[in-house]
């Protein structure tokens, strides 16, 4: 195993990079179409890959399916034979294409990277879907990214100035054009080039016809880990796709941290200068799956820790402690076995529900929340309950849960929130409101209670956030985690967002084209 420290260059060099790519940061485009109707943090992105399996394409599908929580968009899997690349991408859940024997078999070859898409970045359409590919002078490279570059649209608008055709709107395909405009040899130091020209959060999966490729931001603020299935070395953003397929843990990418494996094994550059690591808080909080370890701890025990320092903090009386389904499961365990009051299923999810459910009038618009949560009146009727979700985001399904608790005869409605209030946008894969557009930012606790009909509302401190991960408490000098959406304290630059005068929108005549 080859584990060397890259000289590529010092901290100094970010600059160099983006001067040799002839790049002068300019006014961004806005590429962004989100969808912000609902009322829940959205989903990041998933990624997979595999090298030196026969089943590569298979394998990769059922590590994607353990992802599908953080993108239920579309889908999209790369592989290589010996000779050739080939590629499915689709719209849709990855088992609507990819359990499909005839669609592997399309995927020969034993190297193969995977995606699950939620847009952070750009329109679901299918030339969005990742990974993408291009033939570079080099070859074939395909790439898989989770998070958000926060100067993503600025090297977008200088590539095409500089005459890049661009064929997609993710920010991901300004990694694929830095690789292709650098004029550096070898292909790991192409990469690392543009690894050093861009900001924000990242977690990549490359692969070419010889080689298998991580990378993870300098910050650790998106996940990747290391795993292997008989010899074949794996990489995936949380562990439970390494269950679902039996493999095993080897250990997480360190931040900064870029890993290719080869037909020589492992190899490993730290091009980048060391620094604290802020891993997102929102990967305990909601992202990841409840099974999976992040940063070497159980987001199960975490969560469950969550919610026992909620209680600690602002138990009130009750008879019952009810979840929000799915997410608010392990929080309300914690705070009901600390408060030492009753846990009981007040409400089942319905989870045959898609996201784009037929709604055609008002009155079952209206009603929507029903189609996913539905009263149970037997285990709350005649009672004071708390409520028990993981966040607060815009407080209009909040308030429907509260009022379908009510109709379905609970005495009082009390809602605990396991984090603490989202004041700030998150600009790092995050799908989040402005900052008009989030609750907390714009109305106070009593306001937000009155507004959800509530009779008591409260959040989990940021400290106390900390202390259940173990930490004394948040040092405002030196936190731990990327927990920017509570605090305004963003870890890296936000070019984009700084450089704000707006732009026509690209490809708007070819949104529907493959």
């Amino acid at each position: 195993m080859d584990q060397t420290r890259d000289s590529f260059g010092t901290a100094s060099e970010l600059d160099d990079a983006k001067q040799n790519l002839s790049l002068d940061f300019g006014p961004p485009s806005d590429f962004r179409d989100p969808d912000l109707d609902g009322d829940t943090l959205r989903e990041e992105c998933g990624v997979f890959g595999i090298f030196g399996h026969s089943d590569a394409a298979a394998i990769t599908a059922l590590g994607l399916h353990a992802l599908q929580h953080r993108g239920q968009e579309a889908a999209g899997i790369v592989s290589y034979d010996g000779s050739r690349f080939h590629s499915e991408r689709r719209l849709g859940l990855v088992g609507d294409t990819f359990s499909r024997r005839e669609v592997i078999e399309r995927l020969p070859g034993h190297v193969a990277v995977g995606h699950v898409r939620y847009a952070t970045t750009g329109a679901t359409i299918l030339r969005n879907v990742q990974p993408l590919f291009a033939e570079l002078n080099a070859g074939g490279f395909a790439v898989g990214h989770n998070g958000n570059l926060t100067n993503g649209l600025t090297l977008r608008r200088e590539l095409v100035r500089a005459g890049a055709i661009m064929q997609s709107t993710t920010d991901t395909e300004v990694i694929l054009h830095l690789v292709a405009h650098s004029r550096r040899t070898r292909l790991i130091d192409r990469f690392i080039e543009a690894l050093r020209a861009i900001e924000g959060a990242y977690a990549l999966v490359c692969m070419t016809n010889k080689k298998l490729i991580g990378a993870r931001d300098p910050l650790g603020i998106r996940p990747l880990v290391y795993g292997e299935l008989d010899g074949a070395p794996i990489l995936a953003s949380e562990t439970c796709a390494l269950d679902m397929i039996g493999a095993r843990y080897v250990r997480d990418i360190e931040p900064g941290e870029i890993v290719v494996f080869d037909e020589e094994g492992l190899h490993s550059h730290k091009p980048f200068p060391p620094k604290p690591a802020r891993p997102c808080v929102f990967e305990y909080i909601y992202f990841a799956r409840p099974d999976s370890i992040v940063g070497g701890r159980s987001v199960y025990d975490v969560r469950k820790a969550f919610g026992a320092q909620l209680a600690r903090e602002s138990h009130v009386d009750v008879d019952v402690v009810v979840p929000v389904p799915d997410s608010g499961v392990p929080a309300a365990l914690g705070y009901s076995r600390q408060a030492g009051v009753p846990f009981e299923l007040g409400i089942i999810r319905n989870h045959y529900v898609g996201r784009t459910f037929i709604q055609p009038t008002q009155s079952i618009r209206e009603s929507g929340v029903r189609m996913k949560h539905s009263a149970n009146r037997a285990a709350i009727e005649g009672k004071r309950i708390i409520l028990i979700d993981d966040s607060l985001v815009r407080g209009t399904t909040s308030k429907k849960i509260v009022r379908m608790m009510r109709e379905a005869g609970a005495t009082e409605v009390h809602f605990r929130l396991a984090s603490p209030p989202i004041l700030y946008p998150d600009y790092y894969g995050i799908d989040l409101p402005d900052r008009g557009g989030l609750l907390a930012a714009t109305h106070s606790l009593e306001e937000m209670r009155e507004l959800i009909g509530a009779d008591s509302l409260s959040f989990l401190s940021i400290d106390g956030l900390y202390r259940a991960m173990g930490e004394p408490g948040r040092d405002p000098a030196s936190p731990k985690f990327s927990d920017h959406c509570f605090t305004g304290a963003y870890p890296t630059n936000l070019t984009d967002q700084v450089l704000v005068e707006p732009q026509p929108r690209q490809l708007s005549l070819l949104a529907e084209a493959s």
